[in-house]
Order: structure tokens, then sequence, then C-alpha cells
């Protein structure tokens, strides 16, 4: 017996309990495959758990993409645009068939909230990807971010920094590192087939120069469609237009976007991958006018070659015939890879007979999935830094950047790589950063 407090277990409510626990073990269970790691699917303590922060165009690509992933579950999508957000949703639920995917409209709720979130795309507009992936790095997330990962050399530093002092895995988003055309032409540069390369050429087909004004102010949409502070987050304060919007418009604006790694986010890293930048101390730029080819020397005597046409960036040219084009001239011989292309293109004949055994000499020596996504999560798993690491995307950004403030200046500058700062010129040296609008600083 017991007081009025407790539970009295009496012998009928004990073979009452024995009854239905022996009928439960009798009913049969359904188990999803999934669920325990059967038919290709990880079982759910090995999936990587992600989120994806921007995810109208390029951002609602990589996700049909990672979706095709099988050790990857996606719980979560966040985008200032409610119908950016809502679309993204239903592709994601469309996937697993439920509605368990959840929406967010500002990035920094969804980064606090999301404690079960292992890992982000981030596929916002220019002027958030850096200070998106330090917040998301901070949260304790893993970040795949799409080019160009800044629009500073400051903030591109910040996300170095980032990265190492919270141990988190990060790549860029320059795919062609990882495709195998393009690592193809890197490994023949790289492992000395085509001689000392004294010349590479990346495709930096940029605009005629971005716009330094402002549109006129329009009515803002309500908050629930459209966060206007938040979409402009650490850029300075413009009045509402939908053509900043619409279309991505702001790609025009100096204040949301950058001129050469519009390309050269891609193809600088993509050229600096074939050449041994270990003992590059520095790198000139020659300015020769506005919408000209930049030549640029590195201080181990090899010239990097900002390639830049007029016209569409299919347009074909002399070193390639497709875009986002690099080129390696070495004494041996050359190779060029771009997009289109059906294999690379190269000096003799006789080089493709290798083409197989390069490729499969670089998977070998490097444990590298020719699959970029593939890498990052890859990489997530074994904790070692991405093909496209902060590292690597800073150098090259840091490059396109300069060559930025280069065209801006209309002088020749020098730029100390190892520092990342110019030589004798302050006045570049305070183009390096840009003010952020207070809260969204880094």
């Amino acid at each position: 017996m017991s007081n009025d407090n407790s539970v009295t277990l009496t012998r009928r409510r004990f073979l009452t309990r024995g009854a239905m626990a022996a009928s439960a073990v009798a009913l049969p269970y359904y188990v999803p495959a999934s669920a325990l790691g059967l038919g290709g699917a990880a079982s759910p303590s090995e999936r990587i758990v992600m989120g994806g922060i921007g995810m109208g165009g390029r951002g609602s690509y990589d996700l049909g993409y990672m979706l095709t992933q099988s050790d990857v579950q996606w719980v979560a999508v966040c985008d200032v645009l409610k119908s950016k957000r809502d679309t993204a949703k239903n592709v994601v639920d469309n996937k697993y068939d439920n509605k368990d995917c959840a929406v967010y409209g500002d990035l920094r709720q969804f980064l606090a909230e999301r404690t079960d979130v292992d890992a982000v795309l981030i596929a916002t507009g220019d002027r958030w990807h850096a200070l998106a992936s330090v917040l998301a790095m901070r949260a304790g997330k893993d970040v795949y971010c799409e080019k160009p990962a800044c629009l500073t050399m400051a903030q591109g530093q910040a996300v170095v920094e980032t990265a190492r002092r919270y141990g988190r895995i990060y790549q860029t988003g320059a795919q062609r590192l990882s495709e195998p055309h393009h690592v193809f032409a890197i490994e023949l540069a790289r492992s000395g087939r085509l001689g000392p390369i004294h010349t590479v050429y990346a495709d930096c087909r940029w605009r005629d120069g971005l716009r330094h004004d402002w549109l006129p102010a329009e009515p803002e949409p309500p908050k629930e469609e459209l966060d206007w502070d938040v979409w402009l987050g650490p850029c300075p304060w413009r009045p509402y237009n939908a053509g900043y919007v619409n279309g991505g418009g702001w790609y025009h604006f100096y204040d949301f976007a950058t001129d050469v790694a519009m390309w050269g986010a891609h193809t600088v890293a993509q050229a600096l991958a074939g050449l041994d930048m270990t003992n590059v101390s520095s790198i000139e730029f020659e300015y020769a006018g506005p919408d000209a080819t930049m030549v640029t020397r590195l201080s181990n005597g090899i010239k990097l070659v900002l390639f830049r046409v007029a016209g569409s960036v299919w347009d074909p040219c002399e070193y390639w015939h497709g875009a986002c084009g690099e080129r390696f001239d070495g004494p041996d011989g050359w190779a060029a890879a771009a997009d289109g292309y059906s294999g690379p293109d190269v000096s003799s004949p006789a080089m493709m007979r290798e083409y197989k055994k390069v490729l499969a000499d670089y998977t070998t020596r490097t444990q590298r999935s020719l699959d970029h996504v593939r890498d990052f999560f890859d990489c997530i798993r074994s904790r070692r830094p991405t093909v496209a690491s902060p590292e690597v995307m800073c150098r090259s950004m840091n490059i396109c950047l300069a060559a930025d403030i280069c065209g801006q200046l209309q002088r020749n500058l020098k730029f100390d790589l190892r520092k990342a700062e110019f030589l004798g010129d302050a006045e570049a040296d305070r183009l390096r950063s840009r003010a952020m609008r207070a809260p969204y600083t880094t």
C-alpha cells in the first residue's frame, strides 16, 4: 500500500501491463529501409544535416544537386524573398515526400535556432557571401559558399581567420577546380609536362565598369514578402527599388558587386592551381586603360594575363572557345580548358593520350573526387581542407580585387601577396575594405 500521492501497482495492473507489452512485441513494426541506411541511403546518425541561405538562381541549382547526395539531409531553407524560400521548401518537401522543411527570412534567426544543422549552402547575392560565411562558421556550421566569396580583401581575410579559429570546413564554389577537363590542364602545368610555365591566361571578361549611382526610391514591399533592410545587409543603405531585386539588377552596381571577380573568382583560382605559388611574394599590375586586358607579373617571373574582351562570354578568342577558361603556356607546349569543351585544348594531340592517366594520378595523389560538391561533403567527414579552401579563395580573390583597384585608380600597382597589402600606395591600401553597415558587421 502507498500514500495517496503514489501509484499503487496491484496484481491486476501488473498482469494488464504484461499483456500489453507482449502484444506490442508481437505486432509487426515497419521501419523504412532509408532509416536503417539501406537502399544506398545513409542512416540518420550518419547523415550530414544541411540548410540553405539564399535559394534563388544559383542557390536553387545547388540545392537540386545537393539533394542527390544520399548521405545529406536537408531540413531548412532561408531567403529574404518569400517567393524564393517557399519555392525551395517545396523542392525539399517533394524530395522527402513530407512537409518538414523549415523556412526562415533572416539568416541570423536561422543560425541561432537550427543547432541541428551541420553545414550550410550560402548562395545569396555577393554582398552577403563573406558575412554570412563568418556568421555561419561562428555558429558551428561548415560552409559551401558561392563565388565571389567576398567583396573586399578584408572580408576574405575574415573568412580565413574564422575558419581557422572555429575549425570549420569551407568550400568556395569555384567548381572547375574539380572538373576533369580543367583538372587535366591544371595537372599538365603543375606536373611539368609543359616545361616551366612562363605565361598563364585567365578569362576575366568583366563588365564595362560598375554603376556608382542609385536607383530612385519606390514603395517597399511588405516585410513578409521582402525585408529590405536585411536584403541590403552590410551594404550602404539605398532606397528600395525593384530594379535591384528583379533579375539580379544589383549585379551592375558597385555597392553590391565586384568587377574582375565576376569571372576571375573562378579562373584566377584555376590559373594559380597549375603554378607553384610557394615562392611567390608579390604581383605587379599594369594598367592598360578601361576595358583592356590586364597583364600582371608574379615575382617569380610568370606572366598572368587577365584576359578581357567585349561581347558575350561565349564569344571565341585566341586562347579558348568557351567561358571561364584558363590556359598554361610553357616551352614544351600549352594546355587550355573552358566550359562547353568535349575535351581540353592542347598543343599536341599526343598529350591527350595521357588524359585518363593524368586524372587517375590526380585522384590517387589527392584522394579527391572529381565532383566539387562531393569534395565538400567528403571533407566534412574527414575534416581536411577542401580543394577550394579559404586560403585558396582568399589568394585568388585578392588578385581579382587588386585588379579592380588598379582599374579604379588607373595606375600600375604592386601587391604583396603574403601581407595582402599594396607596396608604397596608401590610397590603394584604403580600398582593401569597405565600411559595413551596422548591425551587419563581422
